[in-house]
């Protein structure tokens, strides 16, 4: 009779103990899961486990994750059956590398309320159906949140990735260090920082995200507090807090210390909006442009009270900041010349200290950006000349590929960012403002008779955004929304209608949705009797 000779490993006096433990890692191209399966199984293995590691590939980056899967038993001399994928309501771990992963993976029933800790990055990254919708498309955040809870036996999650990014490493080390804090599998610290250590590169990043980690999951593993588990956006300061904060030449300092007394004093729930607005506009363009979407927001103030707690001003300092920062390609250069932005790519990218980056930008220009940036007289002199404006189109629409790392191609951007100073003398601004000021009229004027009508109108500021070809949509599907105004106004249900077609328009971009709401209005009759 032949018997199994117990391995060396075993005979060190690990207990007889052949229960597989099943965890799965979902994650996407350049998390790193495959490194972080890596680093589970060299833990297993020095803990005297055998453990065997696959993966199944997704279908493409934010279509489908990679799907990690590890298996682990005791090292009780006998050769154990893994499999080769999980399987629903089989899995004692699920880690994700983002979010909506985690969401995922509930619904493919690898969380069971029984069995199954699991353990997700709370940060996002938006998925192609996410990002296509021409409106806010991102799914809820604190749905998912809500599910997992209930779904897992525990749920572990917070911002593993600003963890790694801080640390200067990649979200498998803190992924790692959250499995480890979690104490879901029975082994030390040490074995994680061991295993960590034998790879040999970018081990002292790795380990302090691992260390952070490792001590959040510690603090939130029992009992997550709402403010781990899901992140918010860091408020605004208000007052003289935020304009003390601020640095630069002190002739300017001045003026935005002005500025912000003047946020000081608009009642207090516009004042938080109205900062963030007022930051934005000085950014894009000066101090002088702040005062001008002050004095638009002290308009709507005015005809505002507390009474309806100041929504119509909120959304009036809102959109009117996004009104008034309008894509352009003075706009689009600027930002692709900034210091910040290039930091901001050397991260993502990873590029170490010394390393060359080279980065190429893609521009196509149609005759109505060139205009836009030429002074108002010039740029309506040559679109008022269709012959003149084709013949310069046909020279001018193509696309260009721009070496931003070379000196020719970032001095060149750098040239148009520079135009903007001189932005209020360019046609693409005197028709923007005279849009903007036609819109904000018409908003304003129906606050006496509908309040609520005037706040959707304000609202539908929300369909304009982009340049060029996404812009000429966008305001096409702003103007036909409003052109329903006629028929609904006098409606008890007038504002309700309103919001319904807007939300019809970002559904979806070529307007089909829009084309149906806006046949449904057509057939609601008299436009002065109230809905049913």
């Amino acid at each position: 009779m032949l018997e199994a000779v117990p391995s060396a490993r075993a005979k060190a006096g690990a207990p007889e103990d052949e229960r597989v433990i099943k965890l799965a890692v979902l994650a996407v191209g350049g998390q790193g899961g495959g490194v972080l399966a890596d680093w589970i199984t060299d833990v297993a293995e020095r803990n005297f486990y055998v453990a065997q590691s696959t993966s199944v590939a997704g279908v493409a980056q934010r279509t489908g994750a990679t799907i990690y899967y590890v298996e682990m038993c005791r090292d009780t001399g006998r050769l154990p059956v893994f499999a080769l994928s999980p399987s629903q309501g089989d899995v004692d771990i699920l880690i994700a590398a983002e979010l909506m992963e985690a969401g995922r993976a509930i619904i493919r029933g690898f969380v069971t309320p029984e069995r199954t800790t699991l353990i997700a990055s709370s940060h996002r990254i938006a998925a192609v159906s996410e990002k296509i919708e021409p409106g806010d498309g991102r799914a809820s955040s604190s749905k998912v949140h809500a599910t997992a809870e209930a779904a897992a036996k525990r749920f572990i999650a917070f911002d593993m990735e600003k963890i790694a990014a801080d640390n200067g490493s990649m979200i498998s080390a803190s992924l790692l260090g959250a499995l480890a804090g979690s104490d879901a599998l029975p082994f030390t610290r040490e074995s994680y920082e061991q295993a960590i250590g034998a790879g040999g590169r970018g081990v002292k990043a790795s380990l302090a995200a691992f260390g952070a980690a490792y001590d959040r999951a510690r603090g939130i593993a029992s009992a997550p507090a709402p403010g781990d588990r899901i992140a918010e956006p860091k408020a605004a300061e208000t007052g003289s807090g935020a304009a003390a904060k601020v640095s630069g030449p002190e002739s300017l300092l001045k003026g935005w210390q002005a500025l912000a007394a003047r946020v000081d004093a608009l009642p207090e729930p516009v004042r938080d909006m109205a900062l963030r607005g007022l930051k934005k506009i000085v950014d894009y363009q000066d101090i002088a442009y702040g005062g001008e979407y002050l004095d638009r927001l002290d308009r709507a103030v005015a005809l505002d009270d507390a009474g309806h707690s100041y929504a119509l001003s909120i959304a009036a300092a809102k959109h009117l900041a996004n009104a008034m920062c309008y894509d352009d390609m003075i706009r689009v250069a600027d930002l692709k010349t900034r210091s910040t932005r290039d930091q901001r790519v050397r991260r993502e990218v990873g590029v170490k200290d010394g390393s060359i980056l080279q980065v190429t930008e893609y521009f196509h220009p149609r005759i109505e950006e060139f205009c836009g940036t030429l002074p108002a007289g010039l740029g309506s002199y040559i679109e008022a000349r269709p012959k003149l404006a084709a013949f310069l189109d046909r020279r001018i629409n193509r696309g260009r590929r721009i070496r931003t790392d070379s000196f020719a191609g970032f001095a060149a951007l750098w040239f148009i960012g520079g135009l903007r100073r001189w932005r209020r003398r360019l046609l693409r601004h005197r028709v923007e403002t005279e849009h903007l000021e036609r819109w904000y009229a018409l908003a304003l004027e129906y606050v006496p008779a509908d309040y609520a009508l005037a706040i959707e109108i304000l609202n539908c500021r929300r369909l304009i955004k982009g340049y060029s070809d996404t812009h000429v949509r966008a305001q096409s599907k702003f103007d036909r929304v409003l052109s329903a105004l006629d028929m609904v106004k006098g409606r008890a249900d007038a504002a309700d209608w309103i919001r319904r077609l807007r939300e019809a328009a970002l559904k979806d971009e070529k307007g089909d949705l829009l084309d149906g709401a806006l046949k449904t209005v057509a057939t609601l009759g008299d436009g002065s009797a109230s809905s049913s």
